[in-house]
């Protein structure tokens, strides 16, 4: 089978081409950082606009590499749900277009569920079961996974995600646009001995997380040191440490409650150099192991879509709804199992 896979969630287009028997073909992604900068933050029209002009080109840039004709294609694959309501309206729209004039299945692809199977694009994936940590955006989930669409949530976000805070407190340091990547680079000068936050919901049972008391923290920090260079290095640093090690202490409590010894670490704050040491010296301690995707599959793309979309077709899933519908809100435990 040869699938095509289009993501528009948010703030990047990507196309790509899985193919059964060779794996993932060509992908392409459009990032729209420098279209958002001036704003802060993805501004949804904006996003959805942007995603029109460039799937097309995209889409064509990645058949035109890999030789597809629409006659080779078995299947379409498109992100679904959760993000923006418009920009997932996009990527519907033209991928449930193409489905129908190729005469080919479409299915809506959750877009955790596709970063939790990124790893399966790698050389040595993961074999289930497994604990997946999701860090992507706006949600933060801990996951026992025994096979596709066979999720147990053991953990999530109360209030702010990790990725969430992460942009919030580099807002407050005076950072731009995206505050995640930026606030790493800054806490690679900072003092790590100089300030000390809490590790959140940690002191109590249970795996679920809230990270909304480290923004405020951090303020209230800034506003008592002062806002020089140094100290907003240094509160970076500490911030970091913060979150990296609230992921720590949930992790080994999950991978010890389970019994299981395997760990992913999958969305774009699994990209976090910091976080990514931390769990694998934890792991290493606990005798388990630890799976990434690669960088430029942490952050949303769409080679994680064609390949969840191949296993689900494959199944015999597919859209049988022939209209635009899309979920901004859904919940991956409502998932069916392959």
């Amino acid at each position: 089978m040869r699938i095509l896979g289009i993501e528009t969630s948010c703030d990047e287009t990507a196309v790509a081409i899985y193919q059964s028997d060779q794996g993932l073909l060509d992908h392409a992604v459009h990032s729209q950082i420098e279209l958002h900068r001036q704003y802060g933050g993805v501004v949804p029209e904006l996003a959805s606009r942007d995603h029109v002009r460039k799937v097309l080109p995209l889409l064509r840039e990645v058949m035109e590499r890999t030789e597809t004709t629409p006659d080779s294609i078995d299947g379409v694959a498109y992100t679904a749900g959760p993000g923006l309501v418009g920009a997932l309206l996009v990527g519907a729209a033209i991928g449930r277009s193409l489905a129908m004039a190729w005469d080919v299945p479409a299915i809506g692809i959750h877009h955790m569920e596709a970063h939790l199977l990124a790893p399966m694009l790698e050389a040595d994936p993961p074999a289930f079961p497994f604990l997946a940590l999701l860090v992507s955006g706006g949600h933060t989930l801990l996951v026992a996974v025994t096979g596709i669409g066979r999720y147990e949530i053991l953990g999530q976000s109360l209030d702010d995600a990790a990725g969430e805070a992460f942009d919030k407190t580099a807002t407050l340091l005076g950072l731009s646009y995206p505050g995640g990547p930026a606030l790493a680079e800054l806490a690679r000068n900072g003092n790590p001995d100089r300030f000390r936050f809490p590790r959140p919901m940690t002191d109590r049972p249970g795996l679920d997380f809230g990270f909304s008391g480290l923004k405020t923290y951090a303020i209230n920090t800034l506003r008592a040191h002062g806002d020089d260079d140094t100290t907003r290095a240094d509160i970076a640093r500490a911030f970091e440490e913060a979150v990296a090690d609230t992921f720590v202490i949930k992790c080994r409590r999950a991978l010890r409650a389970t019994g299981m010894g395997r760990l992913i670490i999958a969305g774009g704050v699994g990209a976090n150099r910091r976080l990514r040491e931390e769990l694998m010296s934890m792991a290493t301690k606990e005798k388990a192991h630890v799976f990434y995707p690669r960088i430029a599959f942490c952050t949303d793309n769409a080679a994680m879509v064609a390949y969840t979309g191949w296993q689900r077709l494959r199944a015999g899933f597919q859209d049988a709804d022939t209209g635009f519908k899309v979920r901004p809100r859904w919940s991956l435990a409502t998932l069916e199992p392959l």
